[in-house]
Order: structure tokens, then C-alpha cells, then sequence
């Protein structure tokens, strides 16, 4: 009985370990057969246009950069960056006590001609009522009237004067040119402010324009307005007209086209200082392309899956401009007619497999 017990106890054994090679074997199948089936296309060239990717900057139609007219301490400086202005405002106030005497003297001279115009004018008239008479000259006539001439001259003069210091004056107040944002400021309360020294610079919100760089020696391959796009976060925008610049500069040796945002969507969120891209298209030429999902990214590697006998296989590829719906250019690892992928994230899954 004790030997018999043994025996069946092998045989179970045995028949448990068939079971799990038999089960394994037929899970791994399973595995296989019930892996993601991928489709796949070949690998081909299209006709699309030649794109380029360009920085450009936002910046303000309108945009002034505003300094003291006079020389003197900064009093007050009452805005700071980001602020809104309304045109007229005070933004900074200047030390006007040198202007201030300037405009006392200039009074005082007034006061001064005008006495002397007066009195000039009296005596002006007696000479008149004596040559009337025949008490005087008319050479004495003819030097009362230069005098009262000169005096007159004087006053007019010393008018002018006045009010070019009372002008003078108002530069201590430097005002907003117009409704406007601050952008930022250059100086503060106690700072010596020069002329042509910049204080603070302001803004309109509105509109706005966006300046890029175009290579100089691709002058005569200029976009056209009708090319261009602008994208801005997840959206593009499409410019309402454009300007070039004349000439080209001598030491980046590119030229400026600024583009001209609309007033509309997205466009009105942007800021002077923003960094888009701008994108033109050019020229249709034959490029291979793929579909943005079947490119596998992975920190700075970049490859495809292309169909194996047995599934998928890993292939490293460099890419170029991503044109959109029509793919994603293929510089170099690919082979044309090669059968890859459409989904890379299902083609690197286990059991993976082309669908038929």
C-alpha cells in the first residue's frame, strides 16, 4: 500500500508539471496572437511645400521710449511695469526749480520792456504834437519813431522769451504720449535725469506686429504674405500684412519683415518681448514624409517600427520640418518602401504584430 501510494504520487507530479509546460506554452501563444495588431504603410515621398521655421519677437506698433526734455533730480517716478496710462497722465516729475527762475527772470525783462514801450510810446506822440507845431525836427521825429520801433521789438522779444520758459517749465512733468501700458522703467526717485536719458518706456496694447530675420541671401526667394503663418501656443495665426525692410543688415547680413498681428483671437493675448514662430511656405518639392505617430520619441533619440516577420523593430531615423497632416520629414535611417508602423507607441508594445 505505501508503495502504491508512491507511485501515484509521482504520477501526479509528473502530470502537474506537463500541465504547466502546456499551460505556458499556450499563454506565450496567446501573447503573441493577442498583441495590438499595427497598422502599417510604406515608406514613400510626397509633394508638399518647402517650410521654414523661423524665430521672430513681438513688439508694439506704437512703442516710445521716454526721457526728461531738462536736466535735473527725479522728484517722483509714479508708475512702475505693467501698469495702465491714460494719455496726458504724469509718469515722472522733475526738479523744476532751475526753470521756475528761468520763467521769474524772463517775466521780470516782460515787465522791464514794457515800461520802457510805454514810455517810449508817450514820448513817441509828443515828438508828433511838436513837429505838428513846428517846435521839432523831422529827424527827431524820424528818432522817436526807431525808438518806439526798437522798444516794441524788445517787448515782442522778451513775450517770447516767457513763454519759451514757461515751456521749459512744463518739461518737468514728463506725461504719457498717448493711452498706453508701461513696459518698464529706467530710473527712479533721486536719479539724475538727462535728456535723452531714458526714463521708462511705454507701449499701446494695440496693435501689434511681429519683426523676424530673413536670410539675406535669399532676398530674391521672399515669402509672400498669403505663405506665412504665425504660431502662437497651440494656434496659427495668419498675418494681416507685412512690411521688409529696405536694406539688409551688415553684420547678421538678414532683413527685417515685420507682419502686422490682427486684432482678433488669440493675437489680442500677445506682449511686446514674446518669442513666436513664424513659418513660410515656399516651393512644392518631393520629400519623404511619415506620420507625426509613427515617430517614437525618447529624449533626444528619435526612430520608427518597421514590420519584421516576427512583429516590429526599432529603427533610428533623424527628422526634419513637421509639415502638418502630411507628415514629418525623414532625413535619414529610412528606406523608401519600407513597411513601418502608423502608431509607435502600440508597435513597442510585447506581442505587437502588423494587421492584415
Amino acid at each position: 500500500m505505501k508503495k502504491s501510494f508512491e507511485i501515484s504520487s509521482g504520477l501526479k507530479g509528473a502530470v502537474l508539471a506537463v500541465g504547466l509546460v502546456l499551460g505556458c506554452s499556450h499563454a506565450y501563444a496567446q501573447g503573441v496572437q493577442t498583441g495590438p495588431a499595427v497598422k502599417v504603410i510604406a515608406a514613400g515621398k510626397k509633394s508638399v511645400a518647402n517650410i521654414n521655421d523661423i524665430d521672430g519677437v513681438v513688439e508694439a506698433v506704437m512703442q516710445s521710449t521716454l526721457s526728461s526734455q531738462i536736466a535735473g533730480r527725479v522728484l517722483s517716478l509714479n508708475v512702475k511695469a505693467g501698469d495702465r496710462v491714460k494719455a496726458g497722465q504724469v509718469l515722472a516729475t522733475i526738479d523744476d526749480r532751475e526753470t521756475q527762475t528761468g520763467v521769474l527772470r524772463s517775466q521780470a525783462q516782460l515787465q522791464q520792456s514794457d515800461a520802457e514801450l510805454r514810455q517810449l510810446q508817450i514820448a513817441l506822440k509828443r515828438t508828433q504834437d511838436l513837429k505838428t507845431q513846428g517846435f521839432v525836427s523831422s529827424a527827431a521825429l524820424d528818432l522817436a519813431e526807431a525808438q518806439y520801433k526798437a522798444a516794441k521789438a524788445g517787448r515782442d522779444s522778451a513775450g517770447a522769451a516767457t513763454d519759451q520758459a514757461k515751456v521749459t517749465q512744463s518739461f518737468s512733468k514728463v506725461t504719457a504720449p498717448y493711452d498706453a501700458w508701461v513696459l518698464e522703467t529706467s530710473a527712479q526717485a533721486g536719479d539724475l535725469a538727462l535728456p535723452g536719458k531714458p526714463l521708462m518706456t511705454v507701449y499701446a496694447p494695440q496693435p501689434l506686429r511681429v519683426v523676424m530675420q530673413w536670410p539675406a541671401s535669399e532676398k530674391n526667394n521672399l515669402p509672400k504674405l498669403q505663405d506665412i503663418q504665425i504660431q502662437m501656443g497651440a494656434e496659427a495665426i495668419k498675418p494681416v500684412a507685412m512690411q521688409v525692410m529696405p536694406n539688409a543688415d551688415g553684420v547678421s547680413q538678414t532683413i527685417g519683415i515685420k507682419l502686422d498681428l490682427p486684432r482678433t483671437g488669440v493675437a489680442l493675448q500677445a506682449a511686446p518681448g514674446m518669442q513666436v514662430r513664424v513659418r513660410t511656405a515656399g516651393t512644392s518639392q518631393a520629400k519623404g514624409l511619415v506620420p507625426a505617430s509613427a515617430i517614437l520619441r525618447r529624449g533626444e533619440i528619435t526612430a520608427v517600427y518597421v514590420a519584421q516577420e516576427n512583429g516590429f523593430a526599432m529603427k533610428l531615423v533623424r527628422i526634419g520640418a513637421d509639415h502638418g497632416s502630411a507628415g514629418v520629414e525623414i532625413w535619414a535611417g529610412l528606406k523608401e518602401g519600407e513597411l513601418i508602423a502608423v502608431d509607435a507607441i502600440q508597435a513597442g508594445m510585447k506581442g505587437a504584430h502588423v494587421a492584415r
